[in-house]
């Protein structure tokens, strides 16, 4: 019974993979959760989370600049 508490305790959702690619990117990511994040099996996910995020934020940045400067 104490290993299925731990495996629920290590499991993390995809909330807790975009929290934490998003604590990461900006430098902000707490020790307990890096931690948690390292323990996983695959690192997959949270290479797609943040190769997205990299994508949407600059798009973002892209957006945001053609909307101030003159055409």
């Amino acid at each position: 019974m104490k290993k299925t508490d731990e495996q629920n305790e290590n499991t993390v959702g995809i909330l807790d993979i975009i929290k934490s690619v998003f604590a990461a990117m900006f430098g902000v990511q707490s020790d307990k959760n890096r931690v948690r994040d390292f323990q996983q099996a695959s690192m997959v996910p949270y290479i797609v989370v943040g190769v997205v995020f990299v994508i949407v934020f600059v798009l973002g940045l892209i957006g945001v600049v053609s909307l101030i400067t003159p055409a």
